[in-house]
């Protein structure tokens, strides 16, 4: 998986060691496939330690102030300073390792059925999301962001905000939202007709409308081709 990529899997179930989920076997269920996985950005390593980073430039001016004073007040201000020094180095470095380690085991992935993923280390949070309880996924990508490959998620569900996962610093996003409103397709067109002889033409066609709307939204944003867009439109009108 590189930087700035996530990695579709198509229906393969991903080994621990291309996922790094030591759980994620547990909590997939009958008939259940990941088909993208994602992570967080490097940057976001960077943003979160932001505070211990300013603590070592304030260790480096607390060095640069020390004078080559041992007694008196200038002797008590230099082992003042010494001890201050090795605080903000011994509390920065902490703050990064704990950072790198958060950082490193915060991963994202769609499967045919769920939107899953888990972030944090002593706050540890997951996403367990039904595509089909998903009502819209919206992105933020910042300038800084679209240079170097990442942005937020904002994952909407049928109850509101009150179920809204919003997921930040991902990886590869456009792509992951792109992944989760072509599983969410598939998911909402339920099963196909030789099993199922006797649909509802009128509701597999509206929700069909709805996605077709959806998807020219994505168009006009950028986050999918034209062709992409005209693929998937075809698809879905033969399914009518």
């Amino acid at each position: 998986m590189g930087d700035g990529e996530g990695v579709r899997l198509n229906g393969v179930a991903p080994s621990r060691t291309m996922t790094g989920m030591s759980d994620l076997d547990d909590r997939l269920i009958s008939g259940e496939t990941v088909v993208f996985s994602t992570a967080k950005h490097w940057f976001a390593l960077i943003a979160d330690s932001k505070w211990a980073i300013l603590m070592i430039v304030v260790a480096l001016v607390a060095a640069w102030l020390q004078s080559d004073a041992t007694s008196g007040i200038g002797g008590f201000l230099n082992r003042s300073l010494g001890l201050a020094q090795q605080g903000l180095w011994l509390g920065a470095l902490a703050w990064i390792a704990y950072n790198a380690i958060a950082w490193r085991s915060a991963e994202y992935h769609v499967t045919n059925q769920r939107v899953l993923g888990q972030e944090g280390l002593i706050r540890r949070r997951t996403t367990d999301t039904l595509l089909t309880s998903i009502a819209d996924v919206k992105t933020a990508i910042s300038a800084i962001g679209r240079m170097l490959g990442y942005g937020n998620i904002r994952i909407l569900t049928s109850s509101g905000d009150a179920g809204a996962d919003n997921l930040t610093s991902v990886r590869d996003v456009q792509a992951f939202q792109r992944e989760i409103l072509e599983q969410k397709t598939g998911a909402s067109a339920g099963p196909p007709p030789d099993t199922a002889p006797y649909p509802s033409s009128a509701a597999s066609s509206g929700e069909i409308t709805a996605t077709i709307g959806e998807l020219a939204r994505l168009r006009d944003e950028g986050a999918i081709t034209v062709e992409e867009f005209d693929a998937k439109k075809a698809e879905l009108l033969s399914r009518i």
